[in-house]
């Protein structure tokens, strides 16, 4: 995220996701036309998740990455820095361990993870490229990494159209359907503002992983990027 973009940042990042937490999804699903729902089931395919596997779901929300991650018969952890999202999750999901932790400093030993996974959610940490270690910290050496981000669509003319969108008809929408459209304002911004594909995977390749890739989804809109941690790293 640019310098800039994180001026036009809220002061408390989690207090606007506390404010959108019990629509958050119904939006999510209006905005992007439907497609979460084919981006998570993607995110599920591509964890490979097994039964005595445990699997950090980072800026989990709600639980709807979660859940499917448990049906699967892996033990996930749901991890949010919001309350509000945690709150509305356990009330939704109440057999999963929704846990609050920060990003940046995790609530967790070292080594502890089989797999780790983010989705929609390194765009809205302070410092990345320290929650890009700070994940490796946790994760046992050979351990997967899959992040679902917005990315760059890489059909130019394509490209201009979905800007168009996201400057104007994304916070039209959110201004009829949430109970706090300027923080989809601020999503907008974050989205404009991300790296593209190979950046993102440079970065996370320095942050303590190897064979960093990515497969673009919906011609690039959104990303998955996927990477091992790296055997002996230090942090």
């Amino acid at each position: 995220m640019s310098r800039a973009n994180l001026d036009k940042a809220p002061k408390d990042i989690a207090s606007m996701f506390d404010a959108v937490a019990a629509r958050y999804d119904l939006v999510n699903d209006l905005l992007s036309l439907g497609q979460t729902r084919r981006w998570r089931r993607l995110v599920i395919s591509s964890i490979r998740a097994k039964a005595d596997e445990i699997v950090l779901d980072l800026a989990a929300g709600t639980g709807a990455s979660s859940l499917p991650i448990s049906d699967t018969g892996a033990q996930v952890v749901p991890c949010d820095f919001s309350l509000g999202m945690l709150r509305v999750g356990k009330a939704r999901h109440p057999e999963l361990a929704f846990t609050a932790g920060d990003a940046l400093k995790l609530p967790f030993k070292d080594q502890v993870f089989d797999v780790a996974t983010i989705s929609f959610g390194l765009r809205n940490v302070s410092d990345m490229d320290l929650a890009l270690i700070e994940i490796a910290r946790v994760l046992k050496p050979g351990g997967r990494l899959l992040i679902c981000e917005f990315s760059q669509p890489t059909f130019a003319p394509f490209r201009l159209i979905y800007l168009e969108y996201l400057m104007k008809a994304l916070p039209w929408i959110a201004k009829r359907a949430s109970s706090n459209p300027e923080a989809y304002v601020y999503l907008a911004e974050s989205i404009r503002a991300w790296p593209d594909q190979e950046a993102l995977a440079a970065r996370i390749e320095r942050a303590g992983f190897t064979k960093a890739a990515w497969r673009n989804l919906s011609g690039g809109i959104v990303a998955l990027h996927r990477a091992f941690r790296v055997e002996g790293f230090a942090g």
